[in-house]
């Protein structure tokens, strides 16, 4: 079940950093059709501009860049503050992650601490989590942050509690749990595991698999993600609220592995390959239980049927992209 968008944002400004992003892009397409006036702010880093729908306007830039940060929350009612490097660019580069990632959302929370717009949600990672101590994960449990990536995540978090504690500001966070669905391009040398299986599939190619594959995920199917943040928009009661969002499902990458040969209807080979600096976390599901609760929301898309679809529109877009190539 989805929500009627029309009355919380129907001819409201919206501003969505990252907006040309995977995630961002989904977001941006559901607030159009509410009838959201919609700028998106992109640096187009790992986005695509044709990803933004022609009913919304598109900036390219940086939230690095404070003036335009200022200038563009100012104009806003709502902020969704999507844009980050994601975990493989931060590994890499860790000064650009910090830049990007704090330093962004620092630029965010700084504006719209000036010009008061009526909700902030920043979108955060499970990766906060590193290796948990129990399973599911709970909001509260203890945060270990393994990787760059998760140590910007999180601090963009605490500048989130503290700008809402020190200045009244009224932010919400959804932490998302490995994302994947239609628009997650193959194409895109940072897409998730689900595309980069799709690609290897389709070309008749063994599915590389990171170490075991025995490594554990919550898959989180994009329409549900989506909703869970644009809740976190619109819930009075997610003012000041962190949130898991995921499915409560836990998965190893094997699993996911044959799902994907299952979706495509082909045989497949599963090849083990080396273990990235990024895998470094063993089991990841979350414990949705406070997003049911608080939001009334749950995911709708299991595993199976999300890749399903995802096959469908993969096949559809014709991509033929290499497994090997960016």
């Amino acid at each position: 079940m989805t929500t009627n968008l029309e009355p919380s944002f129907g001819g409201r400004r919206v501003l969505v950093t990252g907006g040309a992003g995977f995630v961002g892009g989904a977001l941006v397409h559901r607030l159009v059709a509410a009838g959201a006036r919609v700028t998106v702010l992109d640096d187009l880093f790992t986005g695509r501009r044709e990803t933004v729908p022609a009913q919304a306007e598109f900036v390219e830039g940086s939230v690095t860049d404070q003036e335009l940060v200022r200038d563009l929350v100012r104009h806003a009612s709502v902020v969704f503050h999507m844009a980050a490097r994601n975990i493989i660019a931060s590994t890499k580069n860790p000064r650009d992650d910090f830049e990007a990632n704090i330093g962004g959302t620092l630029n965010v929370l700084l504006a719209a601490r000036e010009s008061g717009p009526e909700r902030v949600v920043y979108t955060s990672s499970t990766s906060v989590y590193g290796n948990p101590r129990t399973i599911p994960i709970n909001e509260d449990d203890q945060v270990v942050a393994l990787s760059p990536y998760a140590v910007s995540k999180f601090s963009g978090e605490l500048y989130c509690h503290a700008f809402y504690e020190s200045y009244g500001l009224p932010v919400s966070v959804v932490r998302y749990s490995n994302v994947y669905g239609p628009g997650q391009r193959p194409d895109n040398p940072y897409c998730g595991v689900v595309s980069k299986f799709l690609t290897s599939a389709r070309a008749g190619e063994p599915l590389g698999v990171h170490g075991d594959g025995e490594q554990t995920r919550d898959f989180t199917y994009i329409d549900d993600a989506v909703e869970a943040t644009l809740l976190a928009a619109t819930h009075p009661r997610a003012e000041g609220e962190v949130f898991n969002v995921g499915t409560g499902i836990e998965t190893s990458v094997n699993q996911l592995a044959r799902l994907v040969c299952t979706a495509m209807e082909r045989p497949c080979e599963i090849m083990h390959i080396d273990r990235r600096d990024v895998d470094n976390i063993r089991r990841r599901v979350v414990n949705i239980e406070k997003a049911r609760r608080m939001l009334r929301w749950s995911p709708q898309v299991t595993l199976d049927h999300g890749l399903a679809k995802t096959v469908e529109w993969f096949l559809r877009e014709g991509f033929v992209v290499s497994a090997d190539e960016p």
